[in-house]
């Protein structure tokens, strides 16, 4: 038995002091600048607190926008690099099972229970908290902002204008609209940022977060058109509509703030659910157009002010450049297993230093199919219980999918797969060992985040002996032939018998048929790959200590940034502003601000990953040594051989624990009001209407003891 499951050793409990201590300053820092964005709209602000931090922070070395970087980009980039820090010691204890875990209270289970709101769909309580408080946050900020700005018009200030006082108080509204949809987009990148600290010290996931990335984005381009619309409509009123083509050397510029709001409408008019589900193609090209818009954003507004919404997207910028520099690498492809409802399970070998969680995700590009094509699917093998190899399942329901099933599946089918990667990405950690019972409601590919939940329990069952919840799993299928996804459920690392001990029950639904189907259907099928010296197992990107090296890549960048900044303004801006007639150009300065931030976040990125791959390379070198010089999957190889010869056994192996029905659906509110258990976790991973069930009767208050939580999955 390991002993880090009954003791906590000395090592362990300085880290547990040490992370509350971090997490105390974290959430002291983070209290501040949450402060600081309530008073922005304030004259106190305006009037007194910025004009004193501008002029101790308006050096020759950062100008204007000194200010804003200590106020408003530096907390956020702190938060996110000593989360890093806070997540490597999290990573760590996470990796001691506690066998306890399910005897303490949880004292937040009153706020996850689920509500259904209709627009929103699933959300908790505490989501809905935020949501009420995010949404008090914006009236807050825009009422105030217009009471001061219409505290300042009168008929005499509007006179000397030239304007009437409605067309005034118009202009000053638009403006405010912006400075709202401002604040939106401070927060629009942090759900989309995949491997984000700052996202798994709130324990969310980038797939989990994408809802909130949508309703941001609605926000943001709803307050956007209005603020453009309505300057528009007072320009017309003012006769001033050639303001629409002005470009000003050292102001806001009209032009780019017009061409940002087209590319953001573009990229708006796809995301709606009936566009993006009938032409995926279109809204995944059309997203890349985030690109312009945030470009000629930051030429609208100018860098000094940009930097308020920078945090986000400077994050955002180094995660999207870690992605691209480990989608450029070929993984080693082991085999494929075939099953007869055009489902495929991929498995890849992987190096011991990747660790993941249960429900990660990976994102897979297949260039014999597309080149630009990038898919996300659930992991479903557990890194602990297989050390060596990571699969996925692929459900052929897309025109994708559905080609890669086809050519998996020929007579004449492929020897290799050149497969590219980028992820995984899953939560820091789990706590499904604190029920007494789990019950898992899927429906067709939903199946595939609780496979690897329940051969992450294996785990903690069979091998670190730890105490597990019961399972209850309830798959719902169109045809029996999805059935054989079932197959998948137990690993062919060992014998059946190794997992004796492991309560799993399993009452499997076919809705469309209402008898077995006839024999003689065809059986699972494996293909075996030969690898290319070229590939490499699937490798943590930054090493086993990805979070300290995360945390080393924003704060080293963020430096070089500086220091670049520094120079250039010192020696090149600043001589121009006050040694000569002329301004140097808003534009100019932004454009060379977004060029030595690129170039900041390429030089520590890379050095970064360059220092992991080559410490990713002796292991993979190790590897090789073991499996021969030359690796082939063949008949002959250990891969082939442990896998053929335990195929047939998981299946057995399944029978006496799996009661089938057909011609119905599951009866959710009785299989789960008849539980007696003291605390029943309900996890659903399906369709909207299974999950909405699921959800009306966890929170309908006659189960105390169920507590829901919907899986998001990709297949």
């Amino acid at each position: 038995m390991d002993t880090r499951v009954a003791t906590r050793s000395p090592q362990a409990g300085g880290n547990s002091v040490v992370q509350g201590m971090i997490m105390a300053l974290l959430v002291v820092v983070s209290a501040g600048y949450i402060f600081i964005w309530i008073m922005v709209p304030t004259n106190t602000f305006k009037q007194h607190w910025l004009l004193k931090i501008r002029a101790e922070s308006n050096t020759t070395y950062f100008g204007s926008q000194g200010a804003n970087f200590l106020v408003f980009t530096f907390p956020v980039l702190f938060v996110a690099a000593l989360g890093c820090v806070f997540l490597h010691l999290g990573k760590k204890r996470s990796n001691e099972h506690d066998s306890k875990r399910r005897d303490g209270k949880n004292r937040t289970v009153a706020w996850k229970r689920p509500v259904i709101i209709k627009g929103l769909g699933i959300v908790s309580r505490i989501e809905l908290a935020f949501l009420v408080m995010f949404i008090a946050l914006l009236v807050w900020f825009y009422t105030v902002y217009v009471r001061n700005g219409f505290d300042s018009i009168t008929p005499k200030s509007a006179a000397k204008s030239g304007m009437k006082v409605w067309q005034a108080k118009l202009g000053s509204a638009s403006l405010r609209l912006g400075l709202l949809g401002n604040l939106c987009l401070t927060l629009l990148f942090f759900p989309v940022t995949r491997g984000s600290s700052v996202l798994q010290l709130f324990g969310l996931t980038s797939e989990a977060s994408i809802k909130y990335h949508i309703w941001l984005g609605h926000t943001v381009m709803t307050l956007f058109t209005a603020h453009g619309v309505c300057y528009i409509i007072f320009w017309a009123a003012t006769h001033q509509i050639s303001e629409m083509t002005k470009w000003a050397k050292a102001d806001i510029s009209n032009v780019a703030g017009e061409i940002a709001l087209v590319a953001g409408l573009a990229m708006w008019a796809t995301t709606f659910p009936r566009i993006r589900r009938k032409m995926f193609e279109l809204f995944f090209c059309t997203h890349h157009l985030y690109i312009i818009f945030v470009l000629f954003f930051v030429l609208h507004v100018g860098i000094a002010f940009a930097c308020l919404m920078l945090p986000g997207f400077y994050l955002f910028m180094i995660d999207r450049y870690l992605r691209f520099l480990q989608s450029r690498q070929n993984v080693r492809s082991v085999s494929a297993r075939i099953l007869p409802c055009e489902t495929v399970e991929l498995s890849f070998s992987k190096t011991k230093g990747l660790s993941y969680t249960p429900t990660s995700i990976l994102f897979l590009n297949v260039p014999s199919i597309s080149k630009l094509q990038w898919h996300p699917f659930t992991i479903t093998s557990s890194s602990n219980l297989e050390p060596e190899k990571l699969s996925v399942i692929i459900k052929g329901d897309g025109s994708w999918t559905k080609k890669l099933h086809e050519m998996l599946s020929s007579p004449s089918s492929v020897d290799h797969l050149d497969v590219s990667i980028e992820g995984p990405y899953g939560p820091t950690s789990t706590d499904f060992l604190r029920h007494e019972l789990l019950v898992m409601v899927s429906g067709g590919s939903g199946i595939t985040p609780f496979i690897s939940i329940i051969r992450e329990l294996m785990y903690a069952s069979e091998i670190l002996k730890c105490k597990t919840p019961s399972i209850l799993l309830i798959p719902s299928f169109k045809n029996s032939s999805d059935l054989t996804m079932l197959d998948l459920l137990l690993p062919i690392v060992g014998s059946p018998a190794e997992f004796s001990n492991f309560a799993l029950q399993i009452e499997a639904y076919v809705t469309r048929e209402k008898q077995p189907a006839p024999e003689g259907k065809k059986s699972l099928r494996t293909v075996w790959f030969k690898p290319k010296p070229s590939d490499s197992p699937v490798a943590p990107i930054l090493g086993k200590n990805s979070w300290l090296w995360l945390g080393a890549i924003i704060s080293a960048s963020f430096i070089i940034y500086l220091i670049f900044i520094g120079i250039l303004t010192r020696y090149y801006i600043y001589p121009i502003d006050h040694n000569t007639n002329g301004v140097y150009s808003w534009s100019s300065r932004a454009v060379l601000n977004i060029l030595f931030m690129c170039i900041s976040i390429i030089i520590a990125a890379t050095a970064a990953f360059l220092w992991n791959k080559k410490q990713n390379a002796m292991e993979n070198k190790q590897i090789q040594n073991l499996e021969g010089a030359t690796p082939v999957a063949s008949p002959n190889s250990w891969f082939y051989n442990a896998d053929r010869e335990l195929e047939s056994l998981p299946q057995q192996s399944l029978v006496l624990s799996t009661n089938l029905h057909y011609g119905e659906r599951p009866d959710l509110k009785k299989i789960l009001f008849e539980r007696k258990e003291s605390s029943v976790g309900v996890l659903v991973c399906g369709p909207k209407k299974m999950r909405h069930e699921a959800a009306n009767i966890c929170s309908s208050g006659l189960g105390a003891n169920l507590h829901f939580e919907s899986i998001s999955f990709s297949w």
